[in-house]
């Protein structure tokens, strides 16, 4: 059985209220409780059209349990197409992934988190749907450490899964930049398995990106009892690779344009001082930085528009060999 309950997450100045639709799949049989959500971040919208394949093509005869879908997680980012809300809807909290579980009382993303947080607080499991730009790799992040998470992320079945560190166990940055905040973060320590898919890509629908978010979510549904495999066989083994800190960042020294070697691409391995490419200042020539590596790991991101202003992340690459 599906029902679509079209749901008030907050409100306006104007008293215009903000709403999306919750959408919920029954199964004939009892079992557990995914909750799924896209475009928290509104310019990421291959989520979203992940959900609505998934509408398509679930098969609510052999659904055991109960999946709750919402495709448009903050309406407030996506009618601007931006990550954030313009300062004038959301100064306080402009980015709805660092204020889970929310606040009733706070702020429109507080609001806005808590009312969705009383239909994700309740799940067995949740997924966490974002895209990433076109010049990373596709990935799942978990946090590091909770065997179930990753478990998820094995069974949704990208080839690259990052480890996140948290508290005292990460950079500095994870907490300047209030990571503690994330879905992810503050269900995994409510004791929900949760993770992040990064489909590549942002702003476009993209069909291989969307497809490897589809057929992650029915391998979910098959990890947690909640469909059959295809063909009625056993899950398959994942055989990926489990690297650590999505924050291992090489920034821009300075801004100007940066030209990637020819021989770099995303997913390849690096050691530590491997030459990855150069920025320029355009008007002098001057060779302004030397890119490289900063640790021995595997490269999922490398930026792809030239022009780049100082502290820009120029390339990301993230350790390897976690338990």
């Amino acid at each position: 059985m599906h029902t679509a309950e079209r749901l008030t997450l907050t409100r306006l100045p104007s008293g215009v209220p903000v709403e999306t639709t919750v959408h919920t799949y029954e199964g004939d049989e009892d079992g557990p409780t995914l909750y799924v959500q896209a475009a928290q971040h509104g310019r990421e919208v291959n989520g979203t059209e992940v959900l609505r394949r998934l509408h398509e093509r679930l098969d609510h005869d052999e659904l055991k349990g109960r999946v709750i879908a919402v495709p448009v997680a903050d309406p407030l980012t996506f009618d601007y197409v931006s990550y954030t809300t313009p300062e004038v809807i959301d100064s306080v909290n402009p980015n709805m992934n660092r204020v889970w579980p929310g606040d009733a009382d706070g702020s429109l993303h507080q609001r806005i988190a808590a009312r969705l947080w009383e239909y994700a607080g309740e799940a067995d499991a949740i997924v966490d749907l974002h895209t990433g730009s076109p010049d990373m790799l596709t990935h799942t992040v978990y946090l590091e450490g909770d065997e179930e998470s990753r478990a998820l992320a094995e069974a949704f079945g990208t080839e690259l899964l990052l480890a996140e560190a948290a508290g005292d166990d990460a950079d500095t940055e994870w907490s300047e930049r209030n990571f503690g905040g994330k879905l992810r973060v503050a269900a995994t320590r409510e004791g929900i398995p949760s993770i992040t898919p990064e489909l590549a890509h942002n702003k476009q629908l993209v069909e291989p990106a969307v497809e490897a978010g589809v057929e992650g979510m029915f391998g979910v549904l098959e990890h947690m009892g909640m469909r059959d495999a295809e063909g009625g066989g056993d899950e398959e083994e994942w055989n990926g690779t489990v690297a650590r800190n999505h924050l291992g960042r090489v920034k821009a020294a300075d801004s100007g344009l940066f030209l990637v070697d020819d021989d770099v691409e995303l997913g390849q391995s690096v050691s530590s001082g491997d030459h990855l490419g150069r920025l320029f200042d355009p008007t002098t020539y001057e060779v302004l930085q030397e890119v490289e590596a900063d640790r021995d790991g595997v490269l999922y991101s490398v930026a792809l528009e030239s022009t780049v202003t100082a502290g820009q992340t120029l390339v990301g690459v993230a350790l390897l060999d976690v338990e």
